[in-house]
């Protein structure tokens, strides 16, 4: 009869662990069947399972969206701001949301790893929301309501109270964003093909999840918000951001964990050193000679080795052995030599360099749908039948585009581009991203043309110097709002998967942040554009492209900026993507 231990070493052989290096929350390595994978995604996504709609993504995009949705209408109808300057807040506001992410990367591919981290950001997310939903609720954090066509300013306190929630909302972001995709990608093992397949169908799922709670807060809480109480309608989200807190501590024991690898920061930087003190140094011809440790294994702390690249090879001299190397034994230093898999994280990075640089505009035109899209749709009739369509609503076609695509595309297109491309996920994701950033020229085309016509009626109508909405249905706006949720799928879910499949093992997380970046820059991009519109078109006591009565204005041609901006920029990221070679590991 077999002993205890007898029957616990059986059932250890029948047990098949990850080959990836996950661990679980003790530390020790997973079994296949009882962690990760799909069972694990409610916890993260929130709404991709049937049986759990209370996901940490989920709730978290619905607290975000619940703000940023409607934050343009809030800034000039109780804060009293100008259009010019409340567009510049929010784009300002939500490109920091999008650059925080670099701190959260580090501290998570570093030190913390991604879950700590998006439980200690999540917490710092909630305080900003309540701090947020008190500065719209006490009466003596907002200023006065207008008197006619007086409406006096926020005073400093008002201000102080408001933009701190804000920021503290930007700051939790920073931990959450650029983990909640990555540690949800760790579920699936790289090393299993049946795995891998699944998790490029979970970043597709993961952008399903984003824009459920972005469906909620772009129709109920926004209609909340200015119908019965802008307290209610921050509160409400704030609730949401708790659920999500529990939420994701309830898969605990359901979850992947990929161990920290140490500062990718310091890594890069020890390359570029080691590199610089060798540069009269000849790089062999041979690769092997560079140096690598044997077997497999990686110096790197959850890290697979890399093979070796010849590109940018001034960089191997920081992985080229010396003499002197060999006498001073400089190999436990890495400062002053490197191992082959430490440069190739630096090269990685540079080639994703010019993809990442191309999104950038791409992200300036998504912020339109916060801004200007906004502001062109207060100056349309609202009216449908009965209702009144509050603008900032309209953004509900942009996530009912996202949910239609993105089934569309997991179980269509994929196994039609499929036949033609050969490759077991539909299109490879720069063609995925190529697709969206066309979709996005035409999208600020619709704009133009829409507004060319609203223009056209103010002039028939007489009401060119009348800040009123001209008698032109705000249900136009739909086309220009289901074409950026097409882009989206296209283009934002392409660099979710890009970033991370193409990223060094244990840089996942800072890749994924530096995707995110360009979200941040691109809001910046826009409230630059605007600054240098505002300045230049006003000059000579001209009311401009955007006055605050855009009835005089010429938003149109802004639009078509943007559409020219995005057209020069898909053809160099065309460029760029024919030259991008993809990373191999060894």
């Amino acid at each position: 009869m077999a002993t205890g231990a007898q029957l616990e070493a059986w059932e250890s052989n029948q047990l098949t662990y990850t080959g990836d290096g996950s661990v679980d929350f003790s530390g020790n390595p997973v079994v296949k069947e009882r962690t990760g994978r799909w069972r694990a995604c409610p916890f993260i996504l929130g709404n991709f399972s049937k049986t759990d709609l209370q996901g940490n993504e989920c709730c978290e995009r619905l607290a975000y969206y619940g703000i940023s949705t409607n934050l343009v209408t809030y800034l000039t109808k109780k804060l009293h701001d100008g259009n010019a300057s409340a567009a510049s807040n929010v784009t300002t506001w939500q490109g920091t949301c999008y650059l925080t992410p670099l701190l959260g990367a580090i501290l998570a591919d570093a030190y913390w790893g991604r879950y700590w981290t998006i439980a200690t950001f999540s917490t710092i997310y909630f305080v900003g929301m309540a701090v947020l939903t008190l500065s719209a609720s006490v009466p003596a954090f907002m200023p006065p309501a207008c008197e006619g066509s007086f409406c006096p300013p926020a005073n400093p306190l008002q201000y102080t109270v408001f933009f701190l929630g804000l920021y503290l909302i930007a700051l939790g972001t920073g931990g959450i964003k650029p983990c909640v995709s990555s540690f949800g990608a760790d579920q699936f093992d790289d090393t299993d093909p049946v795995e891998r397949i699944q998790k490029g169908s979970f970043f597709n799922w993961f952008y399903f999840s984003i824009n459920i709670g972005a469906l909620i807060s772009s129709s109920f809480l926004v209609w909340v918000q200015d119908n019965i109480g802008w307290g209610i309608g921050f509160g409400i989200p704030t609730i949401f951001m708790g659920l999500a807190i529990i939420s994701f501590f309830a898969g605990t024991s359901l979850y992947r964990f990929q161990k920290p690898g140490g500062s990718p920061i310091t890594r890069v930087c020890q390359v570029v050193v080691a590199s610089l003190r060798k540069w009269n140094v000849h790089v062999p011809e041979d690769s092997s000679l560079l140096y690598e440790l044997p077997d497999g294994v990686s110096a790197i702390e959850g890290s697979r080795q890399l093979e070796h690249t010849d590109e940018l090879r001034c960089l191997d001299k920081a992985a080229t052995i010396t003499d002197l190397d060999v006498k001073a034994d400089s190999f436990k230093n890495p400062w002053r030599v490197c191992t082959v898999t430490q440069v190739e994280e630096l090269k990685i990075l540079l080639r994703m360099f010019p993809v990442w640089a191309t999104t950038i505009v791409f992200s300036a035109v998504y912020a339109q749908m916060s801004t200007m899209f906004v502001e062109q749709g207060m100056m349309l009739d609202t009216s449908v039948g009965p209702f009144k369509i509050p603008p900032a609503s309209l953004s509900t076609f942009d996530v009912v585009s996202v949910i239609i695509w993105v089934p569309l595309y997991d179980s269509i297109l994929v196994s039609m581009a499929r036949r033609f491309t050969g490759n077991p996920r539909g299109f490879s994701e720069l063609q995925r991203m190529g697709i969206g950033l066309v979709i996005s020229i035409l999208s600020m085309s619709a704009a133009a043309i829409l507004e060319i016509k609203r223009l056209e009626i103010a002039r028939i109508e007489h009401l060119v110097d009348q800040n009123v909405p001209v008698p032109l249905n705000i249900c136009w706006q739909i086309p220009q709002y289901f074409l950026v949720g097409a882009s989206e799928v296209f283009t934002f879910v392409g660099a979710l998967e890009f970033f991370y499949d193409q990223s060094p093992d244990a840089m996942r997380s800072l890749c994924s942040a530096l995707q995110l970046v360009t979200t941040a820059l691109g809001n910046y991009l826009s409230a630059f554009i605007l600054t240098l519109v505002a300045y230049f078109t006003t000059r000579g006591g001209n009311p401009g492209w955007i006055p605050d009565n855009l009835n005089q204005g010429h938003l149109d041609y802004f639009f078509w900026l943007l559409a020219g901006l995005s057209f020069l920029n898909f053809v160099i990221y065309v460029l760029c993507a024919i030259r991008y070679k993809s990373k191999k590991a060894a």
